[in-house]
């Protein structure tokens, strides 16, 4: 049975920041073990090459939403993401009608906790009342973004699974900026999972007995 072998070459074609999958067994040669730890790629060994396939699928699964004021940067952050390989789940707003950005955060926030969705981002005026909404829902760690700094901060310390974005503050060229760095930024875990965990047993305390279904996601689209 032939050995896989991972090349320098093999992670410099990978984002800086994204996860590195492999399947078990394969080699890392010592550059590109050098060049991993430099661009932050972590490497993820997969037992099988379906789980391989399966994972790298998954991770680039990624819910956008946007109510009327987020429309234009919602659509065109979509070929942005599409071009760098993500696959849309599009939960709309489909035009500048007038909708909800609660309805559209938990159009999103729908798909992360059913498994649908790996990330999830929402547009709204300024990103902070979609931010409010998704951070409601059990599970969900939303962060309203506006710089880099904050984008990495909200994945490396916080683990956060949706992004909000002000789409009347932020210019296109920043947001590509926020996103690439929020999606490509891996979780520290150590002493950061600790604070994760007292966050979520914050959320259990004040969980109430009955279960509020949410909202189907029959309006999303790939």
């Amino acid at each position: 049975m032939n050995k896989k072998f991972l090349t320098e070459q093999d992670v410099r074609g990978l984002l800086p920041g994204s996860p590195c999958y492999v399947e078990a067994g394969t080699i890392l040669t010592p550059l590109a073990r050098e060049m991993a730890d430099q661009r932050q790629n972590i490497i993820v060994e997969c037992a099988s090459a379906e789980e391989l396939v399966r994972l790298k699928a998954y991770s680039r699964l990624v819910a956008l939403g946007a109510d009327n004021p987020g429309w234009i940067l919602k659509e065109q952050l979509r070929p942005f993401l599409q071009d760098n390989g993500y696959q849309i789940l599009d939960c709309g707003s489909s035009s500048r009608e007038v909708v909800d950005y609660t309805d559209v955060a938990l159009q999103v926030t729908s798909l992360l906790k059913a498994g649908k969705a790996h990330r999830g981002i929402v547009i709204d005026a300024v990103g902070t009342g979609s931010c409010m909404v998704a951070n409601k829902v059990p599970g969900i760690r939303a962060a309203n973004c506006y710089d880099r700094l904050t984008a990495r901060s909200s994945r490396e310390q916080n683990d956060a699974n949706l992004l909000t974005l002000g789409g009347q503050l932020i210019s296109f060229e920043l947001a590509t900026l926020i996103v690439s760095t929020w999606l490509n930024t891996p979780f520290a875990g150590g002493q950061q999972q600790k604070r994760i965990s007292k966050i979520e047993e914050v959320e259990q305390q004040f969980l109430q007995a009955t279960v509020v279904a949410l909202p189907g996601d029959s309006s999303c689209a790939l």
